[in-house]
């Protein structure tokens, strides 16, 4: 695909949503970081429904390091793997608490070297939280970069290191917001919806698929 092309998507993805956001309930960078660690194989809407009740009860790492454990678990038990979540939350609250006054650190290595947290939880993170321009690579993304032909790479560290590469920097900061709803709303995973999608005329995925 070339720059031109790429151009292009980015435009109408950007005319159609100009202002994307994650579809995680958020209201602060600590609240973020749990949603994020708890929406691993787990959907947006699971992990908000258990957020719309956590939240208003505990949502600083204080409040939820005070729950402790299974505290935590009462409330996160409708979401997949809440066990190992929990201990993960309950420990990053203990990190927040010892080296950041309880606040969300805006850096890498701190972010990257908290329980559960790897490079893709604080790219988004980075960038829904602070507005750096990362570019986080889920399963949507993966697939949505690779189909189109916009950004190909065999795992999600080539996807992301090609992405940065070829996105121009005045999209850089959505780019993963539109990648992900489009990978979740139009371009899915077993019959992508090519009759109705906005950019299927530059996509260069050569099996569309149409409605009957």
């Amino acid at each position: 695909m070339n720059k031109e092309k790429r151009q292009a998507i980015l435009s109408i993805l950007r005319e159609n949503n100009p202002h994307p956001e994650t579809e995680l309930n958020f209201s602060s960078p600590f609240e973020l970081l749990v949603a994020v660690t708890l929406s691993a194989q787990a959907t947006d809407v699971s992990v908000n429904k258990a957020t719309d009740k956590l939240f208003p009860i505990a949502n600083t790492a204080q409040s939820i390091y005070a729950l402790g454990v299974d505290g935590l678990k009462e409330y996160i038990k409708t979401i997949g793997l809440y066990n190992n979540k929990a201990i993960n939350v309950i420990k990053t609250c203990e990190i927040l608490i010892e080296k950041y006054n309880g606040e969300v650190p805006e850096d890498r290595e701190a972010l990257e070297s908290l329980p559960g947290v790897g490079r893709k939880t604080a790219n988004v993170v980075l960038n829904t939280a602070f507005g750096w321009p990362t570019i986080a690579i889920d399963t949507h993304i993966f697939r949505v970069a690779n189909r189109t032909k916009f950004a190909m790479g065999k795992n999600v560290d080539q996807v992301e290191e090609k992405m940065l590469k070829v996105v121009p920097a005045e999209f850089k900061v959505d780019v993963h917001h539109w990648f992900i709803l489009h990978g979740r709303y139009t371009c899915v995973a077993r019959k992508p919806r090519c009759g109705s999608c906005l950019i299927e005329e530059l996509c260069e995925f050569k099996e569309k698929v149409y409605p009957e």
